[in-house]
């Protein structure tokens, strides 16, 4: 078993990490490995060539980087491209998915929005994964039950889709404990891939264990919904405090930002 994080982004994109900084910080981790998601939108064809350059230079027998990126479609829907580095001017969800099928890559919808469910239900071309659990856009507590049956429902037509859990990380503050194990013994990224389109793998968090299938018992999924309803009241709470700062000229510290990101 190997253990690493998926859905990272550096200063390539709009992380606050260089490729550097994250190598120290997860190899402290034990982590051996990181997938990449920088935005696809920030670069152009030099930039990508110096960005799977520098992975590739800051990679070795203790860690590997697997670079990806994360394209935007229309609707502001977020597919994420594990190991795809091909730029595309498509804004169609689908297509993107076969572009980054076509490269040999994984393709995982990230934190899909709840109204967006309906229409990835529609898809012809589906992805190879739902984000699941994105702790970033669900919070570190507890992800949204209804991602699960979501990608339960787009199971029974392709039953190889996963469950994929990210840590969609930006920010030197933000909690970032959130890993995947993979089964298999090799870091390099093309067993990392494997290991990840074949399912073999679990999340790990805290005390918990998510596996690749997404299947939960309901107990746990009723939890799930609880803590992420409170989480969620939370979270409005403060927002409708910034605004409410906004509105008066008052500023809102970045150091206490980068607390709240900690926290959530």
């Amino acid at each position: 078993m190997i253990k690493g994080a998926l859905h990272i982004h550096s200063t390539y994109s709009d992380g606050e990490f260089t490729l550097e900084d994250l190598r120290r910080i997860f190899l402290a981790e034990n982590c051996s490995f990181l997938c990449m998601t920088d935005h696809a939108e920030y670069f152009n064809e030099e930039s990508i060539r110096h960005y799977v350059a520098e992975c590739e230079a800051l990679s070795d027998a203790k860690f590997h980087f697997v670079p990806g990126l994360e394209y935007r479609c229309e609707r502001n829907m977020h597919i994420l491209g594990y190991s795809a580095v091909g730029l595309s001017q498509a804004m169609n969800p689908q297509e993107i998915i076969r572009h980054i099928d076509a490269q040999g890559a994984l393709s995982v919808i990230a934190h899909p929005k709840d109204d967006f469910f309906e229409w990835i239900e529609s898809f012809a071309s589906l992805p190879c994964g739902i984000e699941t659990w994105n702790s970033k856009y669900d919070g570190r507590y507890a992800p949204r039950s209804a991602t699960f049956a979501l990608l339960q429902r787009l199971r029974q037509r392709a039953p190889v889709m996963h469950a994929f859990y990210g840590v969609d990380l930006h920010w030197k503050k933000q909690f970032r404990e959130f890993f995947v194990e993979l089964d298999c013994e090799s870091a390099e990224p093309g067993a990392i891939l494997s290991a990840l389109a074949g399912g073999k793998y679990v999340a790990q968090k805290d005390h918990l264990r998510l596996p690749s299938s997404g299947i939960l018992p309901e107990p746990l999924l009723l939890r799930f919904d609880r803590v992420q309803a409170r989480s969620l009241r939370m979270r409005r709470f403060l927002e409708n405090g910034r605004r409410k700062l906004d509105q008066w000229g008052i500023r809102v510290p970045e150091s206490v930002k980068a607390q709240l990101r900690r926290i959530f």
